[in-house]
């Protein structure tokens, strides 16, 4: 491997920053507007493209922005509302509404400081605001909802909420400087006229980011990406995505806030489950299924088992459930690509954007396991390059995996009926 591979943070959120819509929040495992425009460059006009793993919407707010219509897809219902909103376009009456709502909210927001609004039930919910903080945004939350209703709907309201979501990022003492969030030893206290002003500052902010038209168009669906997906029976020509990376880094760790202040999210539970049901997700409940996790008879690639089995064999306390998890990242993007192929046309390309891993020491080539199970699916003209040199530990790569799917007619699912039985490779514990 070429050390002197650049860290490239335009290939990052950080890219994004002050690019309109793409900079409203930050989540950690966004991939960059650059990289994903980059991709699509050349993607003729007429084409229809897919991300499976929509995130914050970044690959359909940029097709949109080309005049390129898109479908991404999504199992966090905070990301589908929050993508819906970034992508959509904003009628004058919609702004003055807006404009106008967000004074009254913040003439609302004043009179209701020293009520006992609601709070969510976040554990050490002190450790990302001062009491003296969470007073003023309990008042700003409850006079936003009063204007707004709570979040949900896909209208102009969903702008009032996600210049909240920013001002709750802003105040709380999370940061941002590692691969995923950690928190500032201080907390900082912001005063009733700070949140109003930051407020005020990040709505303005907002209305001015949308007032250009997308010329595309692209919606945000909830749907499980190991399932066969039906939108319209549109067959897409272009996939561009990037999936969680099997590093146990949990989208749910960085959204929790968000989620919880617009009751997404109520418990911890929740949390668990939903991380359960994504892909590579391993928060609270999660981890617990984890170890009793089996497959359900899914024929994988051998590569896979040799991984597996070499982490399993370590002496360390937990090698046997990282050998699990690792089991069942590749498991479920394998069950991906399989139900992916019915919904692609003769001739379509998908990219996707991936990091490898290291587990004890052993490494786990992201890249090459996802292309043996592309080929064993039946996509031809595989192949995968490096796009940079993540930040953290020296021998982590990000890739972009590519393939091209040939065959019109449909495979039968790589998977054995209870008859056949589950393969013996893969009896490994």
């Amino acid at each position: 491997m070429d050390m002197k591979i650049a860290q490239r943070p335009d290939y990052t959120f950080k890219y994004n920053r002050k690019l309109g819509r793409h900079g409203w929040l930050r989540l950690t495992p966004a991939y960059s507007v650059k990289l994903v425009s980059e991709i699509i460059d050349h993607i003729p006009p007429e084409s229809f493209i897919l991300d499976p793993f929509s995130g914050t919407a970044t690959t359909g707010l940029v097709a949109s922005e080309r005049g390129l219509s898109t479908h991404c897809l999504d199992i966090n219902p905070f990301l589908i509302w929050f993508g819906n909103g970034k992508c959509r376009n904003y009628s004058e009456t919609e702004l003055r509404r807006f404009e106008k709502g967000i004074q009254n909210s913040l003439r609302k927001f004043h009179y209701l400081i020293n009520e006992d609004n609601w709070l969510p039930d976040i554990h050490n919910i002190t450790r990302w605001w001062s009491e003296n903080t969470l007073k003023p945004l309990a008042a700003l939350r409850q006079a936003i909802a009063d204007e707004f209703g709570e979040p949900g709907d896909e209208d102009v309201s969903a702008l009032a909420w996600i210049a909240f979501c920013r001002v709750i990022i802003e105040t709380s003492a999370a940061a941002f400087n590692h691969v995923s969030m950690s928190f500032h030893d201080d907390v900082t206290t912001y005063e009733l006229e700070q949140v109003a002003y930051l407020y005020e500052t990040v709505a303005d902010a907002i209305l001015r980011s949308v007032d250009k038209t997308l010329s595309g168009t692209a919606c945000v669906y909830s749907a499980d990406a190991r399932e066969p997906v039906s939108v319209g029976d549109i067959k897409y020509s272009h996939v561009v995505t990037s999936p969680p990376y099997p590093n146990r880094i949990s989208y749910i760790r960085e959204l929790r806030p968000y989620m919880y202040w617009t009751k997404f999210l109520d418990t911890a539970r929740d949390a668990g489950e939903l991380d359960w049901k994504a892909i590579g997700g391993t928060w609270g409940v999660a981890t617990s299924r984890l170890q009793k996790w089996e497959p359900d008879g899914v024929d994988l690639p051998l590569p896979l088992n040799t991984v597996v089995s070499e982490i399993s064999r370590l002496s360390e306390k937990n090698a046997l459930l990282m050998a699990n998890y690792v089991w069942k990242y590749f498991h479920d993007m394998h069950l991906h690509f399989d139900r992916l192929r019915s919904n692609l046309k003769k001739g379509a390309q998908i990219s996707y954007v991936v990091g490898n891993s290291s587990f004890y020491g052993v490494k786990v080539h992201t890249e090459l396991l996802l292309s043996d199970s592309l080929r064993q699916l039946g996509y031809t003209n595989i192949g995968n390059r490096i796009v940079r040199k993540r930040n953290s530990k020296k021998e982590l790569y990000e890739y972009c995996v590519y393939a091209t799917w040939q065959e019109e007619r449909l495979y039968k699912p790589s998977y054995f009926t209870e008859a056949s039985g589950k393969r013996t490779q893969l009896a490994l514990f």
